[in-house]
C-alpha cells in the first residue's frame, strides 16, 4: 500500500464519489489509488475547473469536494477558484502534489512556496512530512473545511511520500553504495531521510471522521427575536447561501419558513428553496421593500455590496441578523439583535417560538408589486430586438425547465437578466459564484452538478464572455459522458460593462466581441451544437437539446441576442 492509496482510503471514508483533477506527476499515485478504491475520477482541461467543480459537489452535497492537482502551476491555476470558494464558505478540499521533501529549495521542478500562496486563500492549510501523518491530516482537512464557518483548506503532498519505499529509495539511490568517505555519508544521510518519512507507515490508524459540532443560537436571542417578530407589522426575511449550507436541512427550514409567515427574499444557494410559486416569496423590488419594512431579518446575509453596505434599510429599521461568521454578523450595519450561529438552525428555532400575527395585508402588497413587476417583464419580453430578445429567451427557458432541474449561472448582463426570470423549481437547484461575482464557474458547477444529480436537466446559462472561460471543457463532458445543456446569450460584447462604460467615458472599448460560433466548438469537442438567430425557433430548439441530453449528449445552444435597457444602471462596486 502506497502513500497515494492511503489518501485515497482517507478519502472513501469521509463519503468523497468524485475527485476533480488535471494530472501531473507529482499526483499520479492519489489518482491511481482512488481509482482503484471506486472513487471517480474526472480529468478537466483547467485546475480551476476542478476546483469549481468541487465547489458545486460541496453546496449540493455538504460532503467538502475534492480538487487534486500537480505542483507549482497546478496550484497556481486554482488561485481564482478557491478564492471564490473561499468567498461563498464553500468546504472543499485541495490537494496539492509537491517535489521531494529533500529536494525543497534545491531547484526541483516546479518548487514554489505553495503554503505561502494559499495563505490568505484557505482557511486551513498543511504540508505532510511524513507518510504515518496522511491520514490524520487528511482528517483534519476535512473537519476544518467544515467547522463554524466553512472554506477550503490546502493539503500539501511531497511526492516522496506517495510512492512505496522501494521506489523512494531507488530516487535516491539507495540501491548503490560508492566507495568514498562522502559517497558512504551521503548514503547513511539518504537513508536516514528515507526511513523518517517512512517510520510508522504500516501502522495506520483507522480513519475516524470528525463530526462537526453545530453553535446553536442563544435562547436569548431567540426570545428577544420572537418578541420583535410579534411587534412588527411589516417585517422581512431575507435568505442567502449560508443558510443552506446543510443539504439535509433545507426540507425543514422552507417548513419554518411558511411557519414564521413572513415574506422572503431569496438570494444564492438559498434560490428555489421555496420553489417557483411560494406565496411568500418575492422576487422583484426588493429595495422598496427594505425601505418600508420595519424589521428586516438577515439570515446569512451581511450587509456587502449586495445591501449597498447595509444603506438599502433604513436606519430606523430594526435589524434581526444571524451568521456564522461574526465579522459578517456585524459587517457595515451592527444588527439590535446579533445571533452568532446557523441561520438555518435560527429560523427554525424563531419559527418554534414566534407568535402568530396577520401579516396578509404586508404581503399582498408586495405580491402585488411583484405582479406588477412581473407584467412588465412580459411586456419588455415582447419588444422586437435584433435577433432574440434576451428576456424572451429568458422566459423560454424558464417555460422549458423540468421540476427536476438545476440551473448554473456564468456570466454578466445576460445570466443577470436571467436570475429575474428563470425560477429554481426545488432547493438547492441554482449555482451561481456568490459575492466574488468570478466569471469561468460554468462548466465546473455545472460538471459537478451533474455528477450529484445524474437524473437532474442541469441548465448551464452562459454569457458569450464567461463562455471563452471553461468551452474548452466540452471536451469534458463529452469523455465522460455528462449531458449538461448549456445555453449562450449571445450579443458579441461585454454588455454589463459596456452600459457604463459608453455613458460615463464615450468609449466601448475592450467591450467588444464577435457573434462567434460557440456552437461549432462545442461540436468540436464532440458535443452538440446549436445556433438561433430567429425567437421562432427558440422553443423548438430548446426542447432539441434536452432531447439530445436525454440521449446522453451534452449540448451548446448558441443564441444570437439583442440589447435592451432592462437592466440599465445595475453595475455594482
Amino acid at each position: 500500500m502506497h502513500g497515494g492509496d492511503l489518501v485515497a482510503q482517507a478519502l472513501q471514508a469521509h463519503g468523497v464519489r468524485f475527485v476533480f483533477t488535471l494530472t501531473g506527476g507529482h499526483i499520479a499515485p492519489v489518482l491511481v489509488g482512488c481509482h482503484q478504491r471506486g472513487i471517480r475520477v474526472i480529468d478537466t482541461r483547467h485546475e480551476a475547473t476542478a476546483v469549481f467543480a468541487a465547489d458545486a459537489v460541496a453546496r449540493l452535497t455538504g460532503i467538502p469536494g475534492v480538487a487534486v492537482v500537480t505542483a507549482g502551476p497546478g496550484v497556481t491555476n486554482t488561485i481564482t477558484a478557491i478564492k471564490n470558494a473561499q468567498m461563498a464558505q464553500s468546504p472543499l478540499v485541495l490537494i496539492g502534489g509537491a517535489t521531494a521533501t529533500a529536494l525543497r529549495g534545491r531547484g526541483a521542478l516546479q518548487d514554489i512556496d505553495q503554503m505561502t500562496l494559499m495563505k490568505s486563500l484557505t482557511k486551513w492549510r498543511r504540508s505532510v512530512r511524513r507518510v504515518r501523518d496522511l491520514i490524520p491530516t487528511l482528517e483534519e482537512a476535512f473537519f476544518r473545511a467544515r467547522d463554524g464557518v466553512p472554506g477550503p483548506v490546502f493539503v500539501e503532498l511531497p511526492i516522496d511520500l506517495l510512492y512505496d519505499e522501494q521506489v523512494v529509495r531507488q530516487w535516491y539511490g539507495l540501491k548503490r553504495i560508492g566507495r568514498s568517505p562522502a559517497q558512504w555519508a551521503t548514503w547513511v544521510s539518504r537513508s536516514v531521510w528515507v526511513h523518517h518519512l517512512f517510520a510508522g507507515a504500516q501502522q495506520q490508524a483507522v480513519v475516524k471522521p470528525r463530526p462537526v459540532p453545530q453553535r446553536e443560537p442563544d435562547q436569548r436571542d431567540i426570545h428577544a427575536a420572537s418578541l420583535a417578530l410579534a411587534t412588527a407589522e411589516r417585517p422581512l426575511l431575507l435568505a442567502g447561501s449560508q443558510a443552506v449550507l446543510d443539504p439535509a436541512s433545507v426540507d425543514a427550514l422552507a417548513r419554518a419558513i411558511t411557519a414564521t409567515g413572513i415574506p422572503v427574499y431569496l438570494s444564492g444557494m438559498a434560490r428555489g428553496l421555496l420553489g417557483a410559486n411560494h406565496p411568500l416569496q418575492m422576487r422583484h423590488r426588493r429595495r422598496e421593500a427594505l425601505r418600508e419594512a420595519d424589521l428586516v431579518i438577515l439570515a446569512g446575509v451581511p450587509c456587502d455590496f449586495r445591501l449597498d453596505y447595509g444603506n438599502h434599510i433604513p436606519r430606523h429599521t430594526r435589524i434581526i441578523a444571524a451568521n456564522r461568521s461574526r465579522t459578517d454578523l456585524t459587517l457595515n450595519r451592527r444588527p439590535q439583535i446579533a445571533v452568532l450561529g446557523d441561520p438555518a438552525h435560527f429560523i427554525h428555532r424563531l419559527s418554534n417560538a414566534a407568535s402568530n400575527h396577520n401579516l396578509e395585508r404586508w404581503q399582498e402588497t408586495l405580491r402585488q408589486r411583484d405582479a406588477g413587476r412581473e407584467a412588465e417583464i412580459i411586456r419588455l419580453s415582447n419588444q422586437q430586438t435584433a435577433y432574440v430578445n434576451p428576456l424572451y429567451l429568458c422566459r423560454m427557458i424558464n417555460d422549458a425547465l423540468s421540476d427536476n432541474s438545476v440551473i448554473v449561472a456564468d456570466g454578466g448582463d445576460f445570466v443577470a437578466t436571467a436570475s429575474y426570470i428563470v425560477r429554481p423549481r426545488r432547493p438547492l437547484s441554482w449555482l451561481d459564484p456568490g459575492p466574488f461575482g468570478t466569471l469561468g464557474v460554468g462548466a465546473g458547477f455545472a460538471l459537478g452538478a451533474k455528477l450529484c444529480r445524474p437524473d437532474a436537466d442541469v441548465w448551464l446559462l452562459y454569457g458569450d464572455g464567461s463562455v471563452g472561460y471553461s468551452i474548452a471543457e466540452f471536451d469534458t463532458f463529452t469523455r465522460h459522458n455528462i449531458p449538461v445543456i448549456a445555453v449562450v446569450g449571445n450579443d458579441a460584447g461585454w454588455t454589463q460593462i459596456a452600459r457604463e462604460q459608453v455613458e460615463l467615458l464615450h468609449d466601448d472599448v475592450a467591450t467588444r466581441l464577435a457573434h462567434s460560433d460557440y456552437d461549432q466548438v462545442a461540436a468540436g469537442f464532440g458535443a452538440v451544437g446549436r445556433r438561433i438567430d430567429d425567437p421562432e425557433l427558440v422553443e423548438e430548439t430548446l426542447q432539441q437539446a434536452q432531447q439530445s441530453a436525454a440521449r446522453g449528449k451534452p449540448v451548446l445552444v448558441n443564441v444570437l441576442i439583442g440589447t435592451t435597457d432592462f437592466r440599465k444602471g445595475s453595475l455594482s462596486m
